[in-house]
């Protein structure tokens, strides 16, 4: 079974940092792209970072150059490190496989408020 589980939200200051964290399991996570999305009240979800396989990375303009994307294959786990977190960053965020996606986790909220 296909699962996703993700986790390290909470609220933060302007400014301030978090690290999402999301354990895969249920296929071969080595051999599996990875992305992060997030959904804001109100609004679709939206792409946000993917790391594939052999450690290539992109990410959305809005959060380039502030959000890391990692992954660590003996853990299963893939990573969203944040930083200077912005008011529109808030959002639940989730994680799921580029190709062929599996079920959405529960999804973890972050929010940005001072």
């Amino acid at each position: 079974q296909v699962q996703l589980v993700e986790s390290g939200g909470g609220l933060v200051q302007p400014g301030g940092s978090l690290r999402l964290s999301c354990a895969a399991s249920g296929r071969d996570f080595s051999i599996s792209g990875m992305a992060w999305y997030r959904q804001a009240p109100g609004k679709q979800r939206e792409w946000v970072a993917r790391i594939f396989s052999g450690g290539n990375r992109n990410y959305a303009d809005s959060v380039k150059g502030r959000f890391t994307i990692s992954r660590d294959n003996a853990k299963n786990t893939v990573y969203l490190q944040m930083n200077s977190l912005k008011p529109e960053d808030t959002a639940v965020y989730y994680c799921n496989y580029i190709s062929s996606p599996a079920s959405w986790g529960q999804g973890t909220q972050v929010t940005v408020s001072s």
